[in-house]
């Protein structure tokens, strides 16, 4: 396994489902500019990872065991809480963004309204796209910066030292910082490509890859600053992934034509 980092969220869009918004929350109680200098370890961003996710568990509505939302994230990768060298649990949020993210201490959590549009292969997709960024640490950095912002440390004194225990305030100040990250077009791209591969190695179809961005980039029409937007600006629009996905699916001769792509009318969530 390679170096673990942080979390990652790629799905930032939002979709008119009734459900309560995730509550971030706004941070105050920040350490003095005084601060240490900061070495920052995988080490440091499993701990902050769990940290992080805690606090999102404890300020979110969790469904619970017998939820359908949970019970269908279960069935889906209940054989998969073990991936690629990470121990994986898995919780739903009950939310209306349209969202998932997979961090270092093997926390996954989809968000509801990304299970009423998504089907069970575009789940498999996007959460293997989660873990992907987990894998290739595309977020150790990202993370660091969202716990530097959260003790209000500047550049200048990051060079060493240990990281610092954070007061709730912050640690909610360092999820909303870590939720604004943003990361490259190769990142991206490398993470769907992970992304296929564990659909491929895992005999799921990898149709529903290019069937999750089709919808992304439907989500995506006609508006100029919604989170999703906001979120992809920097990165390979989702139409564009989408046919990267399509592309090598039938070079492999695994690409089977889904028709027109549309978002459902109702919630494919029981």
């Amino acid at each position: 396994m390679k170096k673990i980092t942080l979390c990652l969220m790629i799905l930032g869009a939002t979709h008119s489902i009734t459900a309560q918004k995730i509550n971030l929350g706004k941070a105050a109680g920040v350490v003095t500019k005084g601060a240490k200098a900061l070495t920052f370890s995988n080490e440091d961003a499993i701990k902050l990872s769990k940290e992080s996710v805690d606090w999102m568990d404890k300020n979110n509505q969790v469904a619970g065991p017998k939820d359908p939302y949970t019970v269908r994230l279960n069935k889906l990768f209940g054989k998969h809480k073990s991936q690629d060298g990470l121990n994986l649990n898995y919780k739903v949020y009950k939310v209306k963004d349209i969202n998932a993210f997979a961090c270092a201490d093997g926390s996954v959590r989809v968000f509801s309204s990304l299970m009423d549009i998504m089907t069970d292969d575009e789940i498999l997709a996007v959460i293997g796209h989660e873990i992907g960024h987990v894998k290739n640490q595309d977020t150790k950095d990202a993370m660091k910066a969202a716990y530097m912002k959260a003790a209000a440390l500047d550049a200048a004194s990051s060079a060493s030292a240990t990281v610092a225990t954070l007061n709730d305030s912050q640690v909610g100040k360092m999820a909303n910082a870590f939720l604004d990250a943003s990361h490259s077009k190769k990142q991206e791209s490398e993470a769907d490509t992970y992304s296929y591969d564990f659909m491929k190695a895992n005999k799921y179809d990898v149709v529903g890859a290019y069937t999750a961005f089709k919808k992304l980039a439907l989500l995506s029409e006609g508006s100029t600053q919604t989170g999703f937007e906001k979120m992809f600006n920097s990165h390979p629009d989702s139409e564009k992934r989408a046919q990267a996905i399509k592309k090598r699916a039938e070079k492999d001769g695994l690409w089977k034509d889904p028709g027109t792509v549309s978002l459902p009318k109702t919630k494919l969530t029981k």
